[in-house]
């Protein structure tokens, strides 16, 4: 048996796909695996975190102390929680004050998205809750990196305006049928997000994609793929989407209080022909086999 690293990282989010899969790939490294869980999660999901390994901690994110003991001895901060303000601010926030109480090095926040630093204020609600907890992340005493791994790639299996298999058209907006869209798997941002942790030089910011695909080439994928050409489909204007995605959130303000409500998602739409990495860290570490579109088409 291979003797572990005298590492110990702590995952918030554990219990959830991402942050499951962010856990085995830190035991691959031989991590020292600390999980923090709510009361009343997923029993079977954590039976299974510890018979791999990982050491599961059930905790009041509203108690401080107890965030604290959890936080004791920890390198890294993992956090791949997902939620509204409340979590991703508030309950993000009690735990990123008991890091610096605990003397935690580093911290990895749950950035995982397109790079919102890029975006203006307004156009994408959950990229601002990120924007608001980066202020105070970078006010404190701690080491932090934020991974952008642009868009998750199972998107392009959910029938979107930008790949409609049903439809079998393939949107585009202003004149961006070459805007080339980061696409990066669980998988791939799990194996990268374990080897960062574990990275106690790793940046402030590292920029991520599995692939990079754009309208057009999402037009000759489908005619190899999918046993026909889709149609390549003008959605119209970046100008024209940015006010009715204003317009749908002021009339559905019932939305504010959902993950991920319709315009929310059309937000996120937006922001993937908005923003893309002018350059990736692919390459920092190796060892990671980065996935290709096709197995997504």
């Amino acid at each position: 048996m291979m003797t572990k690293m005298n590492s110990t990282i702590l995952v918030a989010g554990a219990t959830g796909n991402l942050g499951q899969k962010i856990c085995r790939e830190l035991l691959k490294r031989n991590a020292q695996v600390r999980a923090i869980v709510r009361s009343g999660s997923n029993k079977e999901i954590i039976e299974a975190l510890e018979k791999d390994g990982v050491d599961v901690f059930e905790v009041d994110w509203s108690n401080q102390q107890e965030l604290i003991s959890a936080c004791n001895g920890v390198h890294c901060i993992i956090s791949a929680i997902t939620g509204l303000h409340h979590v991703i601010v508030d309950a993000q926030l009690n735990l990123l004050n008991a890091a610096v109480a605990a003397s935690v090095p580093r911290f990895i926040p749950s950035d995982f998205s397109c790079d919102f630093t890029l975006m203006p204020k307004g156009e994408n609600r959950n990229f601002d809750f990120r924007k608001e907890f980066q202020q105070y992340l970078d006010s404190l005493p701690i080491k932090a990196t934020s991974i952008f791994n642009g868009c998750f790639a199972d998107i392009l299996r959910y029938n979107t305006p930008l790949f409609n298999v049903p439809e079998k058209t393939i949107g585009y907006y202003d004149d961006k049928t070459d805007w080339e869209i980061d696409f990066t798997t669980m998988d791939n941002t799990a194996e990268f997000t374990a080897a960062t942790a574990m990275d106690k030089s790793s940046p402030r910011f590292l920029r991520i994609a599995s692939f990079r695909v754009s309208p057009e080439m999402l037009v000759d994928l489908s005619e190899k793929h999918k046993d026909q050409k889709f149609q390549l489909v003008s959605m119209g204007s970046m100008e024209e989407f940015s006010a009715f995605n204003k317009m749908q959130r002021a009339t559905h303000p019932e939305g504010e209080q959902q993950l991920y409500p319709g315009w929310q998602q059309a937000q996120y739409l937006y922001s993937m022909f908005s923003i893309h990495h002018p350059a990736l860290d692919n390459s920092r570490y190796t060892g990671i086999n980065w996935e290709a579109v096709e197995s997504y088409i």
